[in-house]
């Protein structure tokens, strides 16, 4: 159990900082210092609305003494109700008959009421008469700092993640037990630690600033127009649309938490005799692989856009199943390319399902759904997986996660997690031309081409999260450093020469910078982002490549045939160098 609590804080503490905390933070941010920019204002105050009126116009007077408590309320407040709506939300929902997003509704209702509250003090005086009976308390937007994060748990939807997943499946399921009640807590409080030092931080700057305790009025007005935003933006879904164009700056810890490469899958769930070979798949395997017969599809509660499939009624069909939920950040990146897949190849015998299994209450619902499917333009099969019964019988744990099915019903790739998408495509145009020999396939959607031949170089990252095949002088890690190539190069790999910028994902250059590849393939291509050259020297001689603009695909050397050689690539300061792919 220890070392699940362990996991579990790691796994909450980036979240913490991911990308998907960034709706919360502005409301965090002024909320938390909303007492404090009072402070040292006389404590004793006109009465009753006549105090409540004087504060709200920003005078001197306060209504009470300040509290340096609402931080840590807001904080717990909001771990508490995520923690229990997590574990414990689907069970209760189901239990009472309720319909399972009923608190995902009730926590926006709640912030706008009292960011209403926050702007408009008779609205806030309305807000308080219901709770008038119960002695010296009051539903003080101003102090209601533990309420308020009770609403905010109620609606935070951090990344997913395999915690979160073990998490949402124990709760959803029942299975809930000492070690899943412990690795909430964890997780609960990784998450609390980085948002914490937030909370303090506005509070300690209203406490510095004059100008908050000048401007008490106009600081209650932008608390309260931000927690008015935050709930009208999670009734349109408008955050998971700016967390889509916002990359995962913590990509590269969420891979320590991985897997390396070439190891057995991170699966989950009870082992049968119809999901045991699943576990011969490897991590990050560029081949086909042979896993076992596909779990049946199962315990669907509803099918969306198609009437119910099996697998034994899809054989001689390629299969794709991809486990996602609509209100996942993660899937929500990922589903453009399996839709591109889906459009490119489903005419070539190549069938995708969706398998949608929950993560959050809401997102049992079917109508939400439906929703979700339409604004995300699927037109693929979807299966409504309430229960967990595909996710358990394929022992997943990721969202998103793909699992690769041949035309006589094996497993032969699982794709945990974002990412892999040339590969997949790779794999699925070999297991549609083996399914369909002489068939014509259509141009690649990704931009890897089409599948490699024997003995082709492997894609090759350069992000130090994801790196495989460095052989130069010299530590790979992140940072500045200046490199050297090798006296003697191996096959198959990358060295580099001059002053570069390692990141998680990517590497920038410095002055003449480049990068030597050892390779064989007929085709060599970049995935490279910014605005520079890319200078090629190899087997045809020397050719400049433009790059300008978001990352995509640069064709270095095209051949007819596969050959094996030297290409060193000189880039220009402005440009990232993401990957590079042969085929």
């Amino acid at each position: 159990m220890g070392e699940n609590i362990l996991i579990g804080f790691l796994g909450g503490l980036i979240t913490g900082i991911s990308p998907c905390i960034l709706p919360v933070l502005p409301v965090i941010f002024f909320s938390a210092g909303l007492d404090s920019a009072r402070r040292g204002t006389p404590s004793s105050a006109p009465a009753g609305r006549a105090a409540r009126t004087a504060l709200a116009s920003g005078h001197a007077t306060a209504a009470r003494q300040t509290s340096r408590w609402r931080p840590y309320q807001v904080i717990a407040g909001l771990v508490l109700s995520f923690s229990a709506v997590t574990l414990l939300g689907s069970l209760a929902l189901s239990a009472l008959g309720l319909p399972q997003d009923v608190l995902r509704w009730a926590g926006i209702a709640v912030l706008g009421a009292v960011g209403i509250g926050l702007m408009a003090p008779r609205v806030e005086e309305w807000l308080e008469k219901p709770f008038s009976w119960i002695p010296q308390r009051r539903v003080d937007a101003r102090r209601g700092g533990f309420g308020l994060g009770l609403a905010l748990g109620a609606v935070f939807v951090p990344c997913a993640g395999p915690v979160l997943a073990a998490i949402v499946v124990s709760g959803a399921t029942g299975r809930i037990g000492p070690e899943s009640v412990a690795l909430t807590l964890s997780f609960a409080l990784g998450v609390s630690v980085p948002l914490l030092v937030f909370a303090l931080a506005g509070r300690g700057l209203a406490e510095r600033l004059k100008a908050f305790r000048r401007r008490q009025r106009g600081i209650r007005i932008t608390a309260g127009v931000l927690m008015v935003a935050l709930a009208a933006g999670l009734a349109l879904d408008l955050p998971a649309a700016l967390q889509r164009l916002v990359p995962d700056y913590t990509a590269s810890f969420q891979d320590q938490l991985h897997p390396n490469a070439g190891t057995p899958l991170d699966l989950g769930g009870l082992v049968t005799d119809e999901n045991r070979q699943l576990a011969n798949c490897t991590q990050g395997a560029t081949t086909l692989q042979d896993c076992g017969p596909a779990p049946a599809l199962r315990g669907a509660t509803a099918w969306i856009g198609s009437e119910p499939l099996t697998l034994a009624g899809l054989r001689g069909h390629v299969v794709l199943i991809d486990f996602w939920a609509y209100s996942c950040i993660n899937c929500q990146r990922s589903l453009p390319h399996i839709i591109a897949l889906n459009d490119a190849y489903k005419a070539a015998g190549l069938t995708v399902i969706g398998v949608h299994t929950p993560e959050y209450a809401f997102e049992r619902e079917q109508r939400n759904v439906e929703a979700g499917v339409k604004d995300h333009g699927i037109d693929y099969p979807v299966a409504m997986d309430n229960g967990y019964a595909t996710w358990s019988a394929y022992r997943n744990r990721f969202w998103p996660a793909q699992y690769l099915i041949d035309a006589q019903g094996n497993v032969r790739h699982i794709q945990q997690g974002e990412g892999g998408y040339q590969t997949t495509e790779s794999l699925v145009r070999q297991l549609l031309a083996d399914a369909h020999p002489g068939a014509a396939l259509p141009a690649p959607v990704e931009t890897a081409g089409t599948a490699p031949a024997a003995g082709t170089t492997p894609e090759t990252f350069l992000g130090v999260a994801k790196q495989v095949n460095y052989a130069g002088v010299g530590p790979y890690r992140t940072g500045t450093a200046t490199f050297s190539y090798p006296a003697q190069q191996p096959a198959d790999s990358f060295a580099l020469s001059g002053p570069w910028t390692l990141g998680a994902q990517s590497i920038a250059p410095g002055p003449a910078a480049s990068v030597r590849l050892d390779f064989r393939a007929a085709q060599v291509q970049a995935v490279a982002g910014g605005t520079g050259t890319l200078t090629v020297h190899g087997p045809d001689g020397e050719r400049t490549v433009d790059v300008g603009g978001s990352p995509r695909s640069y064709v270095l050397l095209d051949g007819a045939a596969q050959r094996q050689g030297t290409l060193e690539v000189t880039a220009s300061p402005g440009v990232e160098l993401y990957s590079f792919t042969f085929g």
